[in-house]
């Protein structure tokens, strides 16, 4: 089947389109040119995710002292608390020693000599 000489574009038209196209093609690449200036290389990407495997790895060894430094002061504190109580049972036994049992006995020789046995 022939094709009429009039369904042929015309050089204009022809022109027309190329410019179209290379328009497209010209908004195109500034996009993708956009898109490249946010991507990072691979190298980059890499050391950055080193660096923060790094911090991570001082953060939790820091995270690990402090939970040393946490339980020693539990356990000094606990310590602190028995010999706290030690002291105070040592301080009811000098009160008692110290007041208590001599009133007793001189309460038990003013008894004793008022009953007349005195020695």
């Amino acid at each position: 089947m022939s094709v009429p000489p009039s369904a042929e574009p015309t050089l204009w038209e022809l022109h027309r389109a190329v410019s179209q196209l290379r328009e497209d093609l010209r908004g195109d690449l500034a996009q993708l040119a956009a898109r490249l200036d946010q991507v990072v290389t691979e190298d980059v990407y890499r050391a950055d995710q080193r660096a923060v495997d790094q911090r991570i790895s001082q953060i939790e060894a820091g995270l690990a002292g402090l939970r040393g430094e946490h339980d020693q002061a539990t356990q000094r504190a606990e310590q602190q608390r028995r010999e706290d109580q030690a002291q105070a049972a040592a301080t009811r036994r000098l009160v008692l020693s110290s007041f208590v049992s001599p009133l007793l006995l001189m309460t038990l020789q003013l008894w004793l000599a008022s009953r007349g046995a005195a020695p």
